[in-house]
């Protein structure tokens, strides 16, 4: 609860306190006064709860944001981590197929000398 929520509460109750003693006692003018504070508060009262309602989209909307931002991250660092391991493994194959045909050279001319 906000302020403008607590204080068109409070208004609505003293604008209905000022109404029921203008009327108890014959005062109009203080019935008519009591009657405009209700109605003061209730539209405070409404304006409160409508910045609450939008505190709370716009708190989903970053909580929402931070989450997907994260979640970006960490597909992006899996797939770097992905990337990596095929260069890496790749590199291993062409060392692995270089050597092999190195030692196959070597045994052909060993042979032939």
């Amino acid at each position: 609860m906000n302020r403008d929520t607590a204080a068109g509460k409070f208004d609505q109750l003293k604008g209905n306190a000022k109404q029921s003693i203008g009327e108890a006692f014959g005062d109009e003018k203080l019935a008519n006064s009591g009657s405009a504070d209700q109605v003061k508060g209730a539209v405070r009262e409404a304006w409160g709860n409508a910045k609450d309602a939008a505190r709370a989209v716009t708190d989903d909307a970053h909580a929402r944001a931070e989450e997907k931002t994260s979640e970006a991250k960490q597909q992006a660092q899996a797939a770097g981590h992905n990337i990596r391991e095929k260069i890496a493994s790749t590199a291993q194959n062409v060392k692995d197929a270089i050597n092999a045909k190195a030692e196959e050279v070597k045994r052909e001319h060993k042979r032939s000398a």
